[in-house]
């Protein structure tokens, strides 16, 4: 039976009028407010169709409002974290910004309650402003009154680093290589000097490290001789980005680690050590203006030039260590969000020792690295991508300093002083300190993965609504193709189940009509989509997970509506055996040209005989990019002629292979004529006729196709066959559905 269609959850504001409107309308309205490059924040999409259908409450409406062509949303325009406004009586009631589901899942019941109280006990409605403009307003208000009591307008000044060439390069010489280099590199030298540290200068300068082992040996290294001290500035006219340049130009800390990892950094070439590395560089704005008032205290900045500087837009990686997040999650999410971070990513997850020590690498050796290991994998951690303007600076400012006594005394406020744990010597929170480790880290725990998903036979007549899912829930569809399996094709993509009980009834369906293949990119894919998938047993995902695909689509355990890969390498077995070698790009994205797979949809010519099975076989090899949705009217006009309800003999072979040859070629009809050959219609492709249809199904199964199956499928089921007993199943919980089908006929079979 059909499924009714879904009626639409949100109602979507494109212009004042409508907006208008919907504020016209009694009751409470919880808006979604974006940009038309985001669009809409779908992350939250499910738990508020939950809502809806627990409450049932008439007064409760949802909608998505376009900021750009809404007059009455001017200011929220250029605004990139989620914002959910809840209006009640055209007023504004309650503001929630990030898509922070427990926020929005407490909220909405309660403002509902004092609606329903308003309009039917006459009680007061609680109308707000948005307190961002009223801070936004604040801060106008305050800069405006300084103007006018003439106080000297501070314009924007160039970014700048201070570097030291440290004594022991100044006394081999180095000093005029070094310099040459620092010009090479596109660096701009504002001031230097050559300073001989006292060992007092040398211990204020360093004080940050005061509780380090190596202190006293660093302020002796730094007094042994003259140092050259350098402000640099690069690049733009706001000098943007200098501190990060210069730091990756001079290397990892340690002259050791930079040899290995990057050969040609000044520390790996003038450096010898830990202490002796040669070059030191700031390490974050704050650090920066300390520096070089230290050893420049009369250096005016120079302003940069009048334009302002443009915001960036970045990610950072955030987080949340496992002591901290057993004791303090939801304060430090809510700080989060109050700071403006917009939470991209978020993943929840135990760290094995290994896994510690890798990211944390550039630390081994350390007194603490022991300690900070075993912090990180106490527990279960969070982690976080954070995007924003500058999120790498801001979010470090938010953190306060390294050392959490530090913390307390220096930056009370900051999440590592407000959050510390009593008796934990670890600080509570991670932060990227540059660009390039953000997104290094990032990678880390959120990989770009791609998956392999498969729309089966029973759920066709969901396949739009799935897809459309899929992208709502943030994946991108790189690669799709639909096809309909032959036995043996099936045989071998399942050819590790081979001997189980419900083996056959599984080739049985897959071959009983096409399915749609698509490879999927985002962060984590393969997680992702298995829990968009749900679990295996539709009753179960059901009841576990209500919003899931299988509990909306799936009928029973063996017609489950989807397949998924179950971990990466098994993903990327698959894909490449079904689409061939395809490279990604860094975001998803199909890298260069798609591969010369085409399937045979254009009809260019009638294939004479010889060439007729070569010919199938590219259109079972075939694949489209994910741009292209199909010729839909070709496929619906093949279906018909499939049934037997307008014989393939009343069209012209060549136009009857360009009109009714879906994606996967001839592969459902071939299959047709081999389970039912009374049923099949004539055929006259490649010049066949419906005498023959039997008798080749016996000599070449499906329709000539073998052939041209047993180049590329055959590379899935070698591969399959030989690493059966080594790799996991193609879905574990498919997998354990199955045993369970074998020690219990009576079951349902699973995949």
């Amino acid at each position: 039976m059909a499924r009714k269609k879904e009626i639409q959850l949100q109602e979507e504001l494109k212009n004042q009028e409508q907006w208008d409107d919907f504020l016209s309308k009694k009751g409470l309205g919880m808006i979604d407010v974006y940009q038309a490059w985001a669009g809409p924040c779908a992350a939250v999409n499910g738990m508020l169709r939950r809502i809806k259908n627990e409450l049932g409450d008439d007064l409760l409406r949802f909608a998505s409002a376009e900021a750009d062509n809404i007059e009455a949303l001017e200011r929220y325009r250029g605004r990139c974290q989620p914002t959910f406004l809840f209006m009640a009586g055209g007023e504004l009631v309650h503001v929630i910004r990030g898509a922070n589901a427990p926020l929005i899942n407490k909220a909405i019941p309660d403002l509902l309650k004092a609606e329903h109280s308003v309009l039917e006990d006459g009680s007061e409605r609680k109308v707000i402003t948005d307190p961002i403009f009223d801070q936004e307003d604040k801060e106008t208000e305050a800069e405006e009154e300084e103007e006018e009591a003439g106080e000297e307008e501070a314009g924007p000044q160039k970014e700048v680093t201070v570097a030291i060439i440290k004594p022991d390069a100044v006394q081999a010489g180095h000093v005029e290589d070094i310099i040459q280099r620092v010009k090479d590199a596109g660096f701009e030298i504002l001031a230097q000097e050559e300073r001989m540290l006292t060992e007092e200068e040398a211990r204020e300068f360093y004080s940050h490290k005061a509780d380090e082992e190596f202190f006293d040996e660093l302020v002796a290294f730094m007094a042994s001789g003259p140092s050259h001290v350098l402000v640099l500035t690069k690049g733009d006219d706001t000098g943007a980005e200098v501190i990060d340049e210069w730091r990756k130009i001079i290397g990892p800390f340690d002259s050791t680690v930079a040899k290995e990892e990057a050969p040609d950094s000044l520390r790996a070439q003038y450096g010898t050590d830990k202490s002796m590395n040669a070059l030191h560089g700031s390490d974050s704005h704050e650090m920066a203006t300390r520096e070089l008032a230290f050893f420049f205290p009369n250096f005016q900045i120079p302003k940069a030039e009048a334009k302002p500087a443009e915001k960036r837009l970045q990610r950072t990686l955030a987080l949340i260590r496992p002591d901290a997040l057993k004791e303090h999650k939801d304060e430090i999410l809510a700080k989060i969000q109050e700071a403006g971070f917009t939470v991209a990513l978020q993943k929840e997850m135990q760290l094995t020792k290994d896994q510690a020590a890798e990211f944390y690498k550039e630390h081994e050796g350390q007194d603490y690295f022991e300690q900070l290991i075993e912090s990180m994998t106490c527990g279960p951690l969070l982690a976080l991508g954070l995007a924003r303007e500058d999120a790498v600076e801001r979010w470090r400012d938010l953190l306060g300093p390294k050392e959490v006594p530090v913390a307390k005394e220096e930056a009370p406020d900051s999440l590592r002083a407000q959050f510390a744990v009593e008796d934990v010597p670890v600080n509570p929170l991670h932060g990227s300190d540059s660009l390039e480790s953000a997104e290094k880290e990032v990678q880390f725990f959120f990989p770009m993965q791609q998956t392999l998903a498969v729309v089966k036979p029973d759920a066709q007549e969901h396949k739009d609504a799935i897809i459309a899912r899929i992208k709502e829930a943030g994946f991108n569809i790189a690669f799709q193709k639909e096809t309909a399996l032959t036995e043996e094709l099936a045989q071998q993509l399942y050819t590790e189940h081979e001997g189980k009980e419900f083996y056959g009834q599984l080739v049985e369906h897959m071959t009983s009509g096409p399915s749609l293949f698509m490879v999927l990119s985002v962060e984590d894919a393969v997680e992702k989509f298995r829990s968009l998938m749900g679990p295996t047993d539709p009753e179960v995902a059901k009841e576990q997970s209500p919003d899931s695909l299988r509990a909306q689509f799936a009928s029973d355990m063996l017609k489950n509506a989807l397949h998924g890969s179950s971990n990466p390498d098994h993903a990327q077995e698959k894909i490449k055996a079904i689409f061939g070698d395809i490279e990604f790009n860094m975001d998803g994205t199909v890298k260069g040209m798609e591969p010369e797979l085409d399937m045979v949809t254009e009809g260019d010519k009638e294939p004479a005989e010889g060439e007729e099975g070569e010919k199938e076989g590219e259109g079972e090899g075939g694949e489209k990019p994910a741009e292209e949705e199909g010729e839909k009217k070709e496929e619906e006009e093949a279906k018909p002629e499939e049934e037997g309800e307008t014989p393939a003999a009343e069209k012209p072979a060549a136009e009857e292979q360009k009109e009714e040859t879906p994606e996967g070629g001839e592969e459902a009809k071939a299959e047709e004529g081999t389970a039912e050959p009374a049923a099949e219609p004539a055929q006259e492709e490649g010049g066949e006729k419906e005498e023959s249809t039997e008798k080749e199904s016996e000599e070449k199964p499906e329709g000539g196709e073998a052939e041209a199956e047993a180049a590329a499928p055959a590379e899935v089921g070698e591969g399959e066959g030989e690493k059966a007993d080594e790799e996991k199943p193609v879905d574990d919980a498919e997998q354990k559905e199955g045993e369970k089908a074998e020690e219990k006929p009576a079951e349902p079979p699973a995949e």
